[in-house]
């Protein structure tokens, strides 16, 4: 179990960006993290991996403090030292205990491991980045917009990627701008909203919350959209 406990940041005193986060998530699922630009949602996962200090708050994983070591994160944009090949930058992460079989990774996602990175595509570049992630084989995996650059194949593929995941009781975090390939994965998906969880759903309230969503994004662009055209 990851738990947060009135999780608070602040740039500035006087600009508070995570507000009391209180949250709960389970082993063996998947949870999404949803909500508008700027609500939080890359705030709360640079917290959860320590790249962001807490002003106020605690996180634990088991009923212990939680560790970097913990996690595995992806980020949602990808860095990667120039003139390095795919297969130079797998091997800067640790191998897990259940070992990893790049090669066969490899043919799975069709990426040239022996290219420089520098001539990887954008999707290329996603699915290393996701490999670096699996290879540790870490109990709470993070995922800031995993799905951004992957074509309908390699999309797929993450997605029962996720579920074995699940299936091998690991603490799944997803985010995404795009609603669908939560509810496609997600056992439940959480709504941040200004700083703080509004609400946590389950499956069976997906659609709630995606009218709940979408009804809010059309109150505020309707107008708009009607007066530019």
């Amino acid at each position: 179990m990851l738990t947060i406990r009135n999780l608070q940041v602040e740039y500035k005193k006087e600009f508070p960006v995570l507000k009391g986060i209180d949250l709960s998530m389970e082993s063996g699922k998947i949870h999404g993290l949803v909500g508008l630009n700027g609500a939080g949602k890359t705030t709360l996962l640079n917290t959860l991996y320590t790249f962001i200090r807490p002003s106020a708050g605690s996180v634990s994983y088991n009923d212990r403090p939680l560790k970097r070591q913990d996690i595995a994160y992806l980020e949602a944009e990808n860095y990667f030292y120039p003139y390095m090949t795919g297969r130079e930058y797998l091997d800067l992460f640790p191998i897990g205990k259940n070992g990893f079989k790049t090669d066969s990774w490899q043919q799975l996602f069709h990426i040239p491991l022996d290219d420089i990175t520098e001539n990887y595509s954008t999707g290329m570049r996603k699915k290393l980045a996701l490999l670096a992630v699996l290879k540790p084989d870490k109990p709470i995996v993070v995922l800031d917009e995993p799905f951004n650059g992957l074509d309908l194949e390699s999309a797929h593929i993450l997605t029962l990627i996720l579920q074995q995941l699940r299936e091998g009781g690991k603490t799944v975090l997803v985010t995404s701008h795009v609603f669908e390939t939560l509810t496609s994965c997600c056992d439940y998906i959480h709504h941040i909203d200004h700083g703080t969880i509004d609400r946590s759903y389950s499956k069976d309230q997906f659609e709630m919350l995606q009218k709940r969503l979408y009804s809010t994004i059309e109150d505020q662009a309707s107008d708009q959209i009607k007066r530019l055209i």
